[in-house]
């Protein structure tokens, strides 16, 4: 069951479903979805010589991407063909018995603008701030202002609440995010890691 504008506000009020801050519950709680805002910091993926990023070397990813922090009262342009990571303003506490899904909304959509390439999922009992794989399809700039509604959330209910949510009981590599988190695939198990 996908939960409605009275049951997301209910959890809300209940506290097992957490969105902070939700400053403006009238405009940003939709008819089925939470309208979460675009936060200052940024990761751009660097122009680079090398052949390829090998999804096991830290080191390469780090040396791949650089942090912007937008100034108050500044933009982030996203040019045609870029891909960065972003951030959701918002933080969220998804309980046992729900999972999120990360979707665009549809006024940026028609400007082009794509908020996830594949991670359009936030598991039963993630907590943090939600990474945003923004990507403009283009063929103009578009100034992304922090604040500014980037993306909606739709909540649906499980059948049973998950036995082993996210976490950090799983080792959960994005747990608690602050912002917005290069790739860590390096921690899978086929890589060497242990997740």
């Amino acid at each position: 069951m996908i939960l409605s504008d009275a049951d997301i506000l209910r959890r809300l009020e209940d506290g097992d479903l957490v969105i902070e801050p939700l400053d403006d519950p009238d405009i940003q709680i939709q008819p089925a979805s939470v309208d979460l805002r675009l936060g200052r910091e940024f990761l751009e993926f660097q122009r680079t010589n090398i052949p390829s990023i090998h999804p096991n070397s830290e080191q390469e990813v780090e040396e791949y991407v650089e942090e912007t922090v937008v100034e108050e009262g500044k933009e982030f342009i996203l040019h045609p063909g870029d891909f960065v990571l972003g951030t959701t303003y918002e933080r969220v506490e998804i309980p046992p018995d729900l999972i999120a899904h990360v979707e665009g909304r549809s006024s940026l959509g028609r400007l082009a603008i794509v908020v996830h390439a594949t991670a359009g999922l936030c598991d039963p009992g993630f907590e943090g701030k939600i990474t945003l794989e923004l990507s403009n399809l283009g063929t103009a700039p578009v100034a992304l202002s922090p604040g500014m509604r980037i993306s909606q959330l739709t909540f649906t209910e499980l059948k049973t609440p998950a036995e082993r949510p996210y976490g950090e009981e799983r080792g959960s590599k994005y747990q608690d995010q602050k912002g917005p988190q290069a790739s860590k695939i390096q921690g899978d198990r086929e890589f060497g890691g242990d997740q």
